[in-house]
Formats: structure tokens, sequence, C-alpha cells
């Protein structure tokens, strides 16, 4: 069974493809692999209201240009001083074309004057699977933790260098990729999406 991944970022697919290494019977695929075949598919306007809401329409518009079973994500990081912003505009939130550096400075100078025990967040990651013929399905995942003072780190992307794990000690952008997975937001989404495609190859045969 083929899977498109409806990213071309090469942190979450390398993610993806770590925590997807047990289901031998799927050949995973990034749009960059599709794109030899379908040409260019541009890229899906975010305009849902929730995280669930962006995966949902990335998945159904790669499956329906590619016709194959497509998982899409959308995530973001969600701070309670800030009303819960960035939210679903934690990609763009720094503007069109900003690094993560600028969104990471952008974040910690609007927290400059939130004293500790007040920067809770948490990262936030709906996943959703869109299979031809055999349904829809999303799941979520939550990654508690808190805005830090600085970044530090240099594994990770986004928003890691400054979202400080108190039970490590560390940030996000500071623990081994093998670490990550196992605690993060999208892989605990990932886990769960691992489980119903499991049961989708049993029941299907795919």
């Amino acid at each position: 069974m083929k899977l498109l991944l409806a990213t071309r970022n090469k942190g979450k697919v390398k993610e993806i493809q770590q925590k997807f290494s047990s289901i031998s019977k799927i050949e995973l695929l990034s749009i960059e692999d599709i794109e030899k075949d379908f040409g260019s598919v541009g890229d899906v306007i975010e305009d849902g209201e929730t995280f669930a809401e962006n995966a949902l329409k990335k998945a159904r518009t790669l499956s329906q240009i590619t016709g194959l079973p497509t998982m899409a994500d959308d995530s973001g990081l969600v701070i309670d001083a800030l009303g819960g912003e960035p939210g679903i505009y934690s990609a763009r939130y720094a503007g069109e074309g900003a690094s993560d550096a600028d969104k990471n400075f952008l974040i910690l100078e609007k927290m400059k004057n939130i004293p500790k025990g007040k920067r809770t967040a948490r990262f936030v990651c709906a996943i959703a699977l869109v299979i031809p013929n055999n349904g829809e399905f999303v799941t979520e995942g939550i990654c508690e933790g808190e805005i830090s003072a600085e970044p530090k780190g240099s594994f990770g992307f986004g928003y890691d260098p400054i979202f400080f794990l108190p039970e490590y000690q560390k940030t996000m952008a500071e623990l081994p990729l093998e670490i990550k997975n196992s605690i993060s937001h999208r892989a605990k989404a990932i886990e769960n999406a691992v489980e119903i495609l499991n049961s989708l190859l049993r029941e299907h045969n795919f």
C-alpha cells in the first residue's frame, strides 16, 4: 500500500518514517516523490478553524489529485499567556517567508514579561488519513511544556528550541530524535494513525 505524506518538510518526513518502520506493507511517499508523476500539486490553503480541519483539507485535496491514500498533519504551538497564539497560525506567525529563528524571536519578545510558572504551553498535532473507498480518520496528540527564556538546542525544527520540557530539563531541540519521537505531539498522533492503518491492512488486506 502506498501512502502519500502531504508535506515537503523533511523533518516531518524523517520523524514519520521512523514511526512507520514497523509496517512493512506501507510504502511512504512525499510530495516531492509524487510530483515526478503528477507535476506540481501546489500548496493547499489552510483556512480551517482547527488543526483537524486543516489536516483533513490537505489530505482530501492531495488524495483527490493523486488517487492515493494520503496522510496530512496540522500542528502548532498553543501558549496560554498569549490566549492560545500562535495556534493554527504557527507556521506563518511571523509573516510569510519568516525563518524558524524569526518565529522563535517573536514569541520570546511577546513573552519577555511573562514570569516563570505562567509560561505554560503545548504542542498540538492533528493527523488526518484519507483512504479512498475506506473512509477518513483523524487522530490527535498533545505534548505539554513551557516557553523557555531563550532558544537552546540544535535538534528538531520550528519552535522546538523554545519549548521546554520540565521532566527532562531540556528544550525539545536538545533531545535526541529517538526521545523526541517517543514523547512529541506528532509522535503520539502518528502512533494512533499507525494503529488505524494496521487495522485497515488486516481488515482489507491491501
